[in-house]
């Protein structure tokens, strides 16, 4: 069975499938995809009318989601493992992530095992606009802070704004490993230089959408992220100077505010890491969304 590669002219078929059901998940959107294929050679293939899509790098082949079809297949679920085993050598790699409720209970009925992948955390848009309440007392005055001290523009970010975007984010990078002590947070770090070029390589034919914050005529902080359904907006990416003080909370609640036609922020996941857990915390999601990884059992 032949493998295509995926490319920017598939996202109508993927947008197809994907729009199958509705889903939570920042995961299931063409965008969030593509912008892996500097670290992943992704593959894709229709089997039995279920979408497949396949990662793969040096150390081996697993799904980035589950099959999307109409209905679920057990018949394509195992072909798509026998996929991944024709590829690993070591087939506990073999896995699909990514999964979401209430498909745990299929794939335990079909003989596969589950386990909880760190969850996406979704906030109210409102909550995250206004900053109202004690619960949102320190946002509130570093954003205050940041208003009262620094003359600034805010405007939409464009492709042209490229170049200073990651020039900022370089420095960024350098300068959250002068303060980190985790290899595997230091590793993310470097990981995420390739996946931002390639974002914003290819904004516009993905559909994200982001502001710029400009201090002193030049661009001190940028977010920017994707629609996931009629509901959601999924902030991706947020970078700022790390020497302004106020300014991410500033661009975070300044975004939020001009994305009046959601509902909801998804802010992504933590990664497993206690300290991306506690900032994300810190603005009080409604909800976190469980997450899940199906493989099978020794």
């Amino acid at each position: 069975m032949t493998l295509n590669n995926l490319a920017l002219k598939d996202q109508k078929l993927f947008n197809k499938y994907l729009s199958l059901a509705r889903h939570e998940l920042a995961a299931f959107s063409f965008s969030n995809i593509y912008i892996w294929k500097p670290l992943f050679d992704i593959r894709w293939v229709l089997i039995r009318e279920n979408l497949c899509v396949f990662f793969r790098d040096k150390i081996g082949c697993f799904m980035y989601l589950p099959p999307l079809g109409k209905a679920p297949s057990l018949p394509a679920l195992n072909q798509a493992f026998e996929i991944m085993d024709a590829i690993n050598k070591n087939k506990d790699i073999s896995r699909i992530e990514n999964v979401e409720e209430p498909d745990p209970a299929y794939y335990r009925a079909s003989g596969y095992r589950c386990s909880d992948k760190y969850p996406d955390y979704l906030c109210s848009r409102k909550d995250l606009a206004l900053l109202k309440g004690n619960k949102f007392k320190s946002q509130r005055a570093s954003y205050n802070y940041f208003v009262k001290h620094y003359d600034f523009d805010v405007r939409t970010l464009h492709p042209a704004d490229k170049t200073g975007c990651l020039d900022l984010f370089n420095s960024w990078v350098d300068g959250r490993k002068m303060q980190c002590g985790d290899d595997i947070y230091c590793g993310m770090l470097e990981d995420n230089r390739a996946v931002i070029k390639a974002a914003l390589a290819d904004y516009r034919d993905l559909g994200f959408e982001g502001i710029v914050v400009k201090v002193k005529e030049q661009i001190r902080g940028f977010t920017f992220g994707y629609r996931l359904n009629n509901d959601t907006f999924c902030v991706l990416y947020e970078i700022t100077d790390l020497s302004i003080k106020g300014l991410a909370q500033f661009i975070f609640r300044s975004f939020c505010e001009g994305l009046k036609s959601y509902k909801y922020i998804n802010i992504m996941d933590d990664s497993g890491l206690d300290n991306l857990r506690k900032v994300k915390l810190a603005y009080k999601p409604l909800r976190s969304l469980p997450a899940y990884i199906v493989t099978r059992y020794a």
